[in-house]
């Protein structure tokens, strides 16, 4: 099992997580901040960049600049300390290191005051024997030489330099330095010295430190200025768009009459223009939507109202043949049944065609109240049994968690599940239809599944279409009127939760309902999955209520 990261660590996170939230936050909601900071970032890396070049390139020339002064008066040093041996005429240990120590002072001497260079001398007259330098000017604090350089100049590399850093007397830290060496040879050819001039840099890095600081605050002046700059662009650009965001959310509100100011002839004027004309076309089409849906509702509400008295007095005669159609021939007794039951399907299609247009016009309402899905689903069955006996079918109702309690119109819930046991019954061609009920913590479903021919590929979305068949041969007379599964879904969806359908040819179909346990939840998750289990059979019995 995997350890759980220390404490300090999830701590160390989550402020991490804190701090830079906001920032993607707002790098996710604003394109002016996305702008600006983006802007800021390149500003900084092309700045930083630059300025990084242009400061190599001082530092190289005023190192390689150094570097020249000082190989040339090395040279002439070295040079002038050579030709000062030669013409000497000691030959005591103690004259040859009064008069080295001598000559390394008069060369010091001549680098001015304050010094531009320090000398150095290292030979086998070191009284110490330790091979640090015999004879050293004033001003070095540690004239250490370093190793390359003190075996190049005794290899007789002539004038041979390095670049170090030296401890200076009246300073706490290293300075940088070029050190250049040559061999000094006695008279007498016996004896070899190692003279080194050291040219400190401190004048070189003050500039460089100097140039560096400059670059740096014209840089972050300029990331500033960038960044300023790009705000006040992306301003002029945001601010409108922004504005013409709070006014489509206002249209979309139906605050129709909103328009944006129009100042100038950019293009943003022209932008704001074509916002307020498509305002005024949208405003104008969803005006003559809502007159024709109007209209359309209250025609079909007239239509359906005038058509009621003739049903009803057709409806009278219909009923009374069809009362006396035993004493008719067969041909009209037949005729007298036919009347009847296209009677009936012409009033089920014309309350559907009510219904159906009061969802069209938003004015349909839900009565709610507590209903137990597995009552409602055993109330079905029992109102249904007689048909399913006429059809060879067994009505089950399945439930293993008990009631299910939800908040919804108990009317327009029997309504769903009566139109997906009725059609089963009639087109599924199963010898079984179940009614599975169960619920979950926000959610609760009733599913009703047949063994029969199923679905084809793509059907399952095509049911719910108005007036949909899955066999265009079938007759009208036994296909209903079309419009049951359409009016399903549109309850389904005013309550909130979700109507879906799976089949597969051969395997059965499932209708699954799924309802929040209350109004105005989310259902997030149905208790009962829409494929049912591979082998979920005929017989089981276990639950069966």
């Amino acid at each position: 099992m995997a350890r759980r990261a220390p404490r300090w660590l999830r701590r160390g996170l989550l402020r991490v997580r804190n701090v830079l939230s906001p920032v993607v936050s707002l790098w996710r909601r604003s394109i002016q901040a996305r702008v600006v900071i983006t802007t800021m970032a390149i500003s900084a890396f092309v700045i930083g960049g630059v300025g990084w070049l242009m400061l190599q390139g001082v530092a190289d020339g005023m190192v390689e600049a150094r570097r020249a002064v000082a190989l040339s008066e090395a040279r002439a040093g070295f040079s002038q300390a050579q030709q000062s041996l030669d013409v000497s005429s000691v030959s005591e240990a103690s004259s040859e290191i009064d008069a080295l120590r001598t000559l390394v002072n008069d060369l010091a001497a001549r680098s001015g005051s304050p010094p531009s260079y320090q000398v150095m001398l290292e030979g086998p007259l070191d009284p110490s024997g330790d091979g640090e330098a015999a004879f050293a000017s004033a001003g070095i604090a540690s004239p250490a030489i370093p190793d390359d350089l003190a075996q190049a100049v005794a290899d007789g590399q002539h004038a041979a330099y390095t670049f170090t850093r030296m401890e200076i007397e009246g300073s706490d830290e290293k300075e940088a330095a070029i050190i250049v060496g040559d061999l000094l040879r006695m008279p007498d050819g016996d004896q070899e010295f190692a003279l080194y001039y050291a040219f400190p840099m401190t004048d070189q890095e003050r500039t460089l430190s100097l140039v560096r600081n400059s670059l740096l605050y014209a840089g972050l002046a300029l990331v500033l200025l960038s960044s300023g700059v790009a705000w006040l662009v992306t301003r002029q650009v945001v601010t409108p768009v922004r504005l013409a965001r709070r006014i489509a959310e206002r249209l979309a509100d139906g605050r129709l009459e909103e328009r944006m100011v129009v100042r100038g002839e950019d293009d943003i004027a022209r932008l704001s223009l074509s916002f307020n004309k498509m305002a005024e076309s949208l405003q104008r089409q969803i005006r003559q939507l809502e007159e024709l849906s109007r209209l359309q509702h209250r025609f079909v509400s007239d239509v359906s109202h005038e058509l009621r008295t003739p049903i009803a007095t057709v409806r009278m005669a219909a009923d009374v043949l069809y009362d006396n159609r035993e004493h008719f021939d067969p041909s009209s007794e037949r005729s007298a049944e036919l009347l009847q039951t296209e009677l009936d399907r012409f009033e089920a299609l014309l309350s559907d065609l009510l219904e159906i247009s009061r969802f069209d016009a938003g004015a349909a309402r839900l009565d709610l109240e507590a209903v137990d899905l597995v009552d409602l689903a055993e109330r079905v069955c029992a109102q249904y049994a007689p048909l399913a006996a006429r059809h060879g079918v067994e009505l089950r109702v399945v439930n293993r968690d008990g009631p299910a309690i939800v908040d919804a119109d108990v009317r327009r819930i029997e309504r769903i599940v009566r139109n997906l046991v009725a059609n089963a019954i009639h087109y599924s061609g199963s010898s079984q239809v179940h009614l599975l009920v169960a619920h979950g913590a926000t959610s609760a479903a009733i599913a009703v599944r047949d063994f029969g021919v199923g679905l084809e590929p793509g059907q399952s979305q095509l049911v719910f279409n108005r007036f949909w068949r899955a066999d265009p041969a079938r007759e009208r007379s036994r296909g209903g009127t079309g419009l049951g599964l359409a009016i399903a879904l549109e309850d389904a969806v005013l309550h909130g939760g979700w109507l879906q359908a799976w089949g597969e040819p051969g395997q059965g179909a499932q209708f699954r309902l799924t309802l929040p346990r209350h109004a105005g939840d989310d259902p997030q998750r149905s208790p009962l999955p829409l494929v049912p289990d591979a082998g979920a059979g005929l017989n089981r019995t276990e639950g069966v209520r």
